[in-house]
């Protein structure tokens, strides 16, 4: 060979070396920066927090990424084609890296100064969304490289295109393919059509730009791309191309698919999640399951809702929530775009109306009629005008009707007596509209429904339910008023010497201010911190006795489970267990431990009886330690029977069930309505009022605002339930007493009523006691 020929293969062969040394020593000096890829198909994705009733309806999902992992057996094939083809037709062939795509890549760099094509692969955009960041520099272009090589050794094709389909970020806080599919069509993944598939498949690139419910034509035109490429590479067939090329853009925002609308639930779940895991709970895909059912739960929202816009028609139509300029009429972009602003309250569509005088625009091109008596509201009819926008309301029989948001608000907390578990909580007519939970945030004085905790003080010191108190006029000094106080019964009439069980039943104001001063303040105050109540919410006057202190609903139902329960004070629980990822429970409730004696060192027992202890399972113990005598309890439960059989409650009869008791309570000039009211195993308190307090009107009282919403509730809830009274204590007996006096008498005398005592606090009998049917036998230890 000629020495000068020598020279050119000597100068490649040079160019090879020092091209193979700069590769060499490109990798030693990037080698170190590469993460291990070993665990790779086991890494876990951010999922959010998603929050469920005890019975498994979705209630709530946090976290910035919604996600929802699939595996590729869930995939639709056509899906997979469609992703293969926008971003890497050649995935199958290529070992992690397309050399041929990369060279396009440098040559359009070279020749336009441009980056226009990154020639990434399924597998290098899996390296980058892993492990590297979006930064367009060469280095981080070339770790990619190194890491899809080193992906391909450790996964097989379908393990990588499977962390992709579950990765990519494709919008709308949409992480991988099965959310997308939920966020942009409300379906499943597998649900998918040809035309829907090659959407998401094109919004990778560019999430934002080519995005259909921001961007539809741009995403059209991305979607058809994808389908030419599928078509030319032969994946789909001419007539499937066409008809899918000429479907609409059928995408729609639409928020996480909820099976239960619980919010004021979900709220506080969601807080006391964050406050016991810390933010790291919106992605670490815990399910936390709440101790509300389902089922009782919609019980509680539609009698909610029920009782508010019954007391809303009561008090009449307040006119259209607005007016529209007539420009806004003008178009249906202008109408829908008002519509949208207005939204949805408490079920109740907002419409614009049209034509006078009753055709309605509902949006999205839908309009109705209301006809004369569709236009009523609270039994008067209604004139409306056009540019109004108004409320309707579609019943069960399909038919609209006209609506407004009602002013007045109301809470409803159900729980179960016998360990604390909520079951059913609403804090108010719409979460959306006000977040504010008035259900445990709002302190209201509860009037009336404070009464029954005042006589079971009354009966541990030394009280009956047939002692004998003075219904008459009283004149108190007060410091806080800085001038007399002249309670009344809300009747404005006296009825003279009454037993406690009348007084409690009729709701007499004088007998309960009698009977704390009798006993003191401070020591029914002290008393009444038994039942949970905040002693700073407590006043310490006499007013005490009408219930002028503060609290909430959640707070009263606690409380009265202690006569539901015969006299154990039970802690609310809202959380019943959280589930990893995995699916594996890591704190649930234990079981209940019922405490009469030393409570405070009682031993609870963490497990049910055959389960094993499990290391990895925070168990929550619970005690319900006695704060009350067991007589007592079924003492005042048995007044608060007869509330229900014949006192201020006696519309409760129509439930047609004997193991109901409960309470009214009304506050000064109606400003608050309540019920509070249980059977054996549902605690239901109910609070109606204004945010701004101020007056429901005249006659709204408890039994009129509040009762209703509890009987609706109840009927519903306890549908299932057979009726079960509270067993008698050992020690409890029935003795005749004269009515008027309250003192035993015969059997057979004329006028004599059964009572129930606890058998060592028997009131003396009638015979003994000389002149006992005058004045004498009321107790003189009352003013």
């Amino acid at each position: 060979m000629s020495r000068w020929l020598l020279f050119p293969v000597f100068g490649v062969f040079t160019a090879l070396l020092l091209g193979a040394a700069a590769l060499v020593a490109v990798y030693l000096y990037l080698e170190p920066k590469l993460p291990a890829v070993d665990g790779l198909e086991a890494a876990e994705l951010h999922l959010p927090l998603r929050i469920y009733s005890r019975d498994g309806e979705l209630m709530a999902e946090y976290g910035e990424q919604r996600r929802e992992p699939v595996d590729m057996e869930a995939v639709p094939r056509a899906l997979q084609l469609a992703i293969l083809a926008a971003e890497d037709d050649r995935f199958y062939q290529h070992p992690g890296v397309d050399y041929a795509g990369l060279l396009r890549a440098a040559w359009v760099l070279v020749s336009t100064g441009e980056r226009r094509q990154g020639g990434s692969t399924i597998t290098m955009q899996v390296a980058r969304n892993f492990y590297l960041t979006s930064a367009k520099t060469f280095e981080r272009k070339l770790l990619e490289i190194l890491l899809a090589l080193r992906i391909e050794r450790e996964l097989s094709k379908n393990e990588i295109l499977e962390l992709y389909i579950n990765k990519v970020f494709l919008g709308h806080r949409a992480y991988g393919f099965a959310a997308a599919a939920q966020v942009y069509y409300g379906v499943p993944i597998d649900q998918l059509d040809l035309a829907q598939s090659a959407m998401l498949a094109g919004l990778p690139k560019a999430p934002s730009r080519d995005n259909p419910l921001t961007a539809p034509a741009a995403a059209r035109e991305r979607r058809d791309y994808v389908l030419r490429r599928m078509h030319d590479l032969g994946w789909i067939e001419t007539a499937a191309f066409e008809q899918a090329l000429a479907a609409p853009v059928s995408a729609r925002r639409r928020q996480v698919l909820v099976d239960l609308e619980a919010p004021y639930v979900a709220e506080l779940v969601r807080q006391w999640v964050v406050d016991a895991y810390g933010e790291r709970a919106y992605t670490e895909g815990l399910s936390v399951y709440a101790t509300v059912d389902a089922a009782t739960q919609r019980a509680a929202i539609a009698a909610l809702r029920y009782g508010i816009e019954a007391y809303d028609a009561r008090h009449g139509y307040r006119g259209a929530e607005s007016r529209v300029q007539a420009s806004v009429l003008a178009s249906q972009a202008g109408m829908d775009a008002a519509l949208r602003r207005a939204g949805t309250v408490g079920g109740l569509r907002a419409a614009l109306v049209t034509r006078a005088p009753g055709r309605l625009y509902l949006g999205e091109g839908e309009s109705i009629t209301l006809s004369q008596a569709q236009r009523s509201f609270g039994g008067r009819s209604v004139s409306l005008e056009s540019g109004q926008l108004v409320r309707v309301r579609r019943g069960g029989n399909g038919q609209w009707s006209l609506a407004q948001v009602p002013g007045v608000q109301a809470a409803l907390v159900a729980l179960d007596p016998r360990d604390g578990e909520l079951r059913a909580l609403v804090g108010g007519y719409d979460f959306a509209a006000s977040s504010f939970n008035r259900a445990v945030q709002a302190e209201r004085q509860p009037g009336s429904t404070f009464k029954p905790f005042l006589y079971s003080a009354a009966l541990d010191n030394g009280y009956t339910a047939a002692s004998v108190i003075n219904d008459a006029p009283v004149v108190l000094p007060t410091r806080s008023l800085g001038r007399s106080w002249r309670p009344q019964n809300s009747s404005r009439r006296f009825y003279g010497p009454t037993r406690l069980r009348e007084a409690l039943v009729n709701s007499r104001n004088l007998v309960s201010v009698r009977l704390l001063y009798a006993m003191g303040v401070d020591r029914v105050r002290r008393y009444c911190l038994r039942f949970g109540f905040d002693p700073e919410n407590l006043p310490n006057d006499l007013s005490l006795a009408l219930g002028s202190g503060t609290t909430s609903p959640l707070e009263l139902a606690r409380a009265f489970a202690v006569f539901a329960n015969q006299g154990y004070r039970v802690d609310s629980h809202l959380v019943h267990r959280v589930v990893d990822r995995q699916g594996n429970t890591v704190r649930r409730l234990g079981p209940v431990e019922l405490c009469d004696v030393d409570c405070d060192g009682a031993r609870v027992s963490s497990l049910s009886a055959g389960e094993e202890d499990d290391p990895d399972v925070r168990v929550v113990p619970r005690v319900a330690p006695r704060v009350i005598a067991q007589s007592n309890a079924y003492i005042v439960d048995s007044m608060l029977r007869d509330v229900i059989r014949r006192g201020t409650a006696r519309r409760a009869r129509a439930l047609e069930r004997g193991d109901l008791a409960g309470k009214t309570g009304t506050t000064n000039d109606q400003k608050d309505g309540w019920f509070a009211g249980y059977s054996s195993n549902l605690v239901t308190t109910v609070w109606m009022g204004f945010d701004q307090p101020r007056s429901l009107g005249r006659g709204e009282a408890g039994s009129r605002t509040a009762l209703p919403i509890w009987m609706h509730f109840m009927r519903t809830a306890l549908a299932r339930e057979p009726e079960r009274l509270r067993s008698r204590p050992v020690g409890v007996v029935t003795r005749r007493v004269d009515a008027e006096s309250g003192l035993l008498v015969e059997d057979r005398r004329e006028g004599a009523v059964n009572e129930i005592f606890d058998a060592d606090q028997l009131p003396e009998a009638a015979d003994a006691r000389p002149g006992s049917a005058d004045e004498g036998h009321v107790r003189s230890d009352i003013f």
